[in-house]
């Protein structure tokens, strides 16, 4: 096939389509306003103008090549590429031009039914601020249930959006949205299943974060954190953080005294390690943190002598503690050499 059968036979393809365009687009009327179908008709009318003025420009160049015997180079293959190269940069220059009038629903017509791109389409919907819209084109055309939901919450449609959540199982988002719509009992149901896993994979904090944070649940949370540091389940962080929580300093000092009760051997150091924090937090804690601490590295020192450098910690500006710990090690090193 020549070049110039090709351009006859594209025109009249290009014409048939076009009428079924047109009518598709008539046909929209049973759904659609009478403006907007009116609207979407010109733009469709404007670029069919253009394309059909493009292969008129390209029927005639052939014919001039023709008529002065040239020969035919590239084939029709370059010339279909040519063509549908324009046609797409008409497009791509008409939906930038709606853009940058801030037109974004022309534009994202001209990506979604001229340029066959959806997601481009979407975003640019979800750009324009037009998020139910954008919504409807992710999760019909995209199947892209993450994106979908995004654009609903942002829509403020969250009985839409929890329901695609709940889908991908995002069960703290879906507790979020409830919470939003002072749906309490739905919005704790779901924390309530978040807590449940972090606890499940032992990672207390998180859960006890859910608890505090989002379900208003204090005591609660400082249970998990005591499960935790029992259990021996990231016990540093949750002894850490079940300390934090307690704001009365009196309170606070009972607590680590009470605690450190039923500290079993093996988790002490664990404990000396803890009262280092607290021992900075307020001047009231440092006599009964001391204590600990003193108590702790004189049971421990036989078996982990390095655990003397500890006291400095607790002594921060007593320089003679910073030398019999020197002595200390002075004289145990002695020891071991003879």
């Amino acid at each position: 096939m020549n070049r110039q059968k090709f351009i006859d036979k594209f025109m009249a393809a290009f014409f048939i389509l076009a009428i079924l365009k047109i009518i598709g687009i008539l046909a929209q009327l049973f759904h659609q306003s009478f403006w907007e179908v009116i609207w979407t008709l010109v733009v469709f009318a404007f670029v069919a103008i253009m394309i059909f003025a493009v292969l008129l420009r390209l029927e005639k160049k052939e014919k001039g090549q023709n008529s002065s015997g040239g020969k035919s180079r590239g084939g029709s293959v370059y010339i279909e590429t040519s063509i549908f190269d324009k046609i797409r940069n008409k497009y791509e220059e008409l939906a930038e031009k709606y853009i940058a009038e801030k037109d974004y629903k022309k534009a994202a017509k001209v990506y979604m039914n001229l340029l066959q791109d959806h997601y481009r389409g979407a975003r640019t919907l979800e750009d324009g601020g037009f998020y139910t819209e954008a919504a409807v084109v992710y999760l019909k055309k995209l199947k892209n249930r993450t994106d979908a939901a995004a654009c609903y919450e942002k829509a403020k449609q969250y009985k839409k959006a929890i329901d695609l959540y709940k889908e991908l199982e995002q069960k703290e988002k879906v507790g979020d949205l409830y919470r939003i719509i002072n749906d309490i009992k739905n919005s704790n149901t779901y924390y309530q299943m978040v807590v449940d896993d972090y606890v499940s994979n032992s990672q207390m904090v998180k859960g006890s974060l859910i608890y505090r944070k989002k379900m208003e649940m204090p005591e609660e949370a400082q249970k998990i954190l005591l499960k935790g540091w029992e259990e021996n389940k990231d016990a540093f962080n949750c002894l850490n953080n079940y300390f934090a929580n307690i704001f009365d300093v009196k309170q606070l000092e009972h607590s680590i005294q009470e605690l450190y009760q039923k500290t079993p051997e093996d988790k002490k150091i664990i404990y000396l390690d803890a009262m280092k924090h607290e021992f900075k937090k307020d001047p009231k804690l440092q006599t009964a943190t001391r204590n600990i601490a003193y108590e702790i590295i004189t049971e421990k020192v036989a078996g982990h002598s390095e655990i003397v450098n500890e006291l400095k910690h607790f002594n921060p500006d007593d320089e003679v503690i910073l030398k019999d710990i020197s002595r200390y090690k002075t004289g145990r090193n002695k020891m071991f050499r003879n």
